[in-house]
């Protein structure tokens, strides 16, 4: 029967509560009605809150609310007078690489990435603070445009150090490190393409609080599994426990669902045992039973043995199905040909399926601490370098569940030791990949009494960035892969620019203020174009060169080399300026100070109206 018609228009309020889903789902509830059908709305007071720059009155208390949650909602969508600042040599392979290594907190640099990788990364997987009472957790405020700025909003505190510790004699134990992450989280979404997806480890601390916080920034539509990872490969034997914590949890989130159904999700590698005991023409191969098992229903038959007995059982598939396979040598008879009918499946076949994951990850499969550990021993020749760093065989085995690609980008913002861009190499490695990374990690000092800094490393990033190199020297002698090992490392700065106020007096009395320069003078001409990057949404892993013409310094970006063509220098002269012009680039940027005055700006927006007309012209 046709539906009926319903000739009407039609409702908006479904549709706009769609809208307000997909952009803010932490604003969306769920109220089941008295017949059981479930109902969605709008909590108005958070959808307010994202929509302010203050505080919006009402109460709040510890469950899908806390103390502090309006304020999280705040630290996220404030802006910061921040920048990223080039570090080449700390970079490795930096002309030709297109992996990012980001130094400093990281809901600054997420901040920061927002513009450039807006719905650009295919996967994000953290392994942040567990909140065990001793652990660190990032203090956030983000007052701006004033003059105590950077004490309020910098990097460190009065005691030098950017971070505190969460104790447990802290009323607001859990509600800080729920705040934390609920202001990343909301910031992290933006970055995951339609098809991308979120793993989260975290332990049986904070599990159920973590979940409902990923419910309401990612929505309870998009939890793709809850897996359990067994960290400890041996028996724990403590007298003072009931239960002993051999595993840690691992949340995963999709950005959308249903979309990532349509584009396919992530296979493992096969872990059944492939042989071909009988020659098989079509290769290896593995079998599963033909009949049926206990409570399972088929199709009964007869089967004719090659040894000559008659089998009436239920079996897997129908008869003309079962003749079917035994003609294309499909099915196979254990025992000389005595024993019950097998289905073959061929290793070729599943290769190309690939295995489903399931939501317990074994340590023989997917690696334990201690093996990490091994691993950190024997990269660097010392052991208790990074405590307890996540196994390369874990993090391979997201890296494939998340379906990443060629081309795709995984972002890894509470980066430690840097497990997983290891993985990513060696995945790149085994099929010549060109997966890229972007890695995020406080500079967080190194005790003195610890192993890391009596071998000269005095911070989380400095063992991060060594291991790199050293886990991309070893790949590149053990499997002569020519892949990208390179990685261009930034740091989180202050602005460029400097906060230059003048009262109308001071103007009066000096009118050569007006035009003064306002860039800070420890500046590059690196630390400007990749300033006007950020503002311009361009990935930072472009290709970039620097050039010298007639004494002046052309910088050089992307695509073609045009996607952004800059000078920085002072009083440049006509014939610079036609040259750049000439180029026909996207976008070009000048400093305010390389100009005279008024006439000669004007006179260089008349240049490329003429000359290229499409170029977007900036000053700084």
């Amino acid at each position: 029967m046709s539906e009926k018609m319903k000739m009407q228009s039609a409702g908006m309020v479904k549709k706009n509560l769609e809208i307000i889903q997909e952009f803010f789902p932490a604003c969306i509830t769920e109220n089941i009605s008295e017949n059981g059908e479930i109902k969605k709305g709008i909590d108005f007071d958070i959808l307010k809150q994202f929509l302010s720059s203050g505080i919006i009155e009402g109460t709040e208390s510890f469950g899908f609310s806390w103390v502090g949650k309006k304020q999280a909602i705040i630290d996220a969508n404030s802006p910061i007078r921040k920048t990223l600042r080039p570090q080449l040599t700390k970079s490795l392979d930096w002309d030709n690489t297109e992996n990012i290594y980001i130094e400093g907190d990281n809901l600054e640099a997420l901040k920061l990435l927002q513009e450039s990788y807006l719905e650009g990364i295919k996967l994000i997987y953290i392994d942040p603070p567990y909140n065990t009472g001793n652990d660190f957790i990032y203090n956030d405020s983000f007052k701006v445009s004033t003059d105590d700025y950077e004490a309020e909003a910098g990097i460190i505190d009065e005691d030098g150090n950017r971070m505190a510790i969460n104790s447990e004699s802290s009323g607001r134990f859990h509600s800080k490190w729920c705040s934390m992450m609920f202001s990343r989280l909301l910031l992290s979404r933006n970055l995951l393409s339609k098809d991308g997806v979120i793993f989260i480890s975290i332990d049986d601390n904070e599990v159920e609080h973590l979940k409902m916080i990923c419910n309401e920034v990612f929505g309870k539509q998009n939890f793709e599994g809850h897996i359990h990872w067994r960290r400890r490969h041996n028996q724990p034997n403590d007298k003072t426990k009931m239960i002993g914590i051999v595993t840690e949890h691992i949340l995963v989130y999709a950005k959308d669902s249903s979309y990532l159904k349509q584009t396919g999700v992530g296979k493992l590698d096969l872990t059944a045992k492939f042989t071909n005991s009988d020659n098989d023409p079509k290769g290896s191969w593995a079998s599963k039973p033909w009949k049926t098992g206990s409570g399972q229903s088929g199709s009964r038959y007869t089967i004719l043995t090659p040894s000559g007995k008659l089998l009436d059982e239920e079996w897997m598939g129908d008869e003309s199905t079962y003749k079917q396979y035994l003609a294309e040598g499909r099915i196979y008879f254990p025992k000389n040909g005595d024993g019950m009918p097998r289905k073959k499946y061929y290793q070729s076949e599943r290769e190309d399926e690939g295995q489903c994951a399931n939501n317990w990850w074994p340590h023989e499969q997917f690696g334990h601490n201690q093996a990490a550990n091994n691993c950190m021993t024997d990269l660097f020749g010392v052991k208790n370098i990074f405590s307890n760093p996540k196994p390369v065989e874990l993090m391979r085995a997201i890296i494939k569940v998340a379906n990443v690609n060629d081309g795709d980008i995984v972002l890894d913002f509470f980066s430690g030791s840097g497990s997983t861009a290891h993985a990513l190499m060696k995945l790149n490695s085994e099929d010549n990949g060109h997966r890229k990374y972007i890695l995020v990690q406080v500079p967080e000092k190194c005790a003195e009494k610890s192993e890391a800094y009596k071998n000269g490393y005095m911070d989380i990033c400095g063992i991060g960035q060594e291991r790199l190199r050293r886990a991309g020297e070893k790949i590149k002698t053990d499997t002569g892969a020519g892949i990208d090992y390179g990685f261009r490392v930034f740091s989180v700065d202050s602005a460029n620019m400097k906060d230059v106020y003048y009262t109308p007096a001071e103007i009066n009395q000096n009118l050569l203020a007006m035009l003064e320069s306002n860039i800070k003078e420890d500046r590059s001409g690196l630390d400007l174009l990749f300033g006007c990057l950020l503002e311009w949404g361009l990935p930072l892993s472009l290709h970039y060169i620097s050039e010298n013409i007639d004494g002046y310094t052309i910088h050089t970006y992307g695509e073609g080399n045009l996607d952004l063509v800059a000078c920085f220098d002072e009083n440049i002269p006509e014939n610079i300026i036609k040259t750049i012009a000439k180029r026909k680039p996207r976008r070009v940027v000048f400093r305010d100070s390389s100009f005279s005055g008024s006439p000669a700006k004007i006179n260089v927006g008349g240049i490329f109206k003429f000359l290229s007309p499409d170029t977007s012209v900036k000053v700084i």
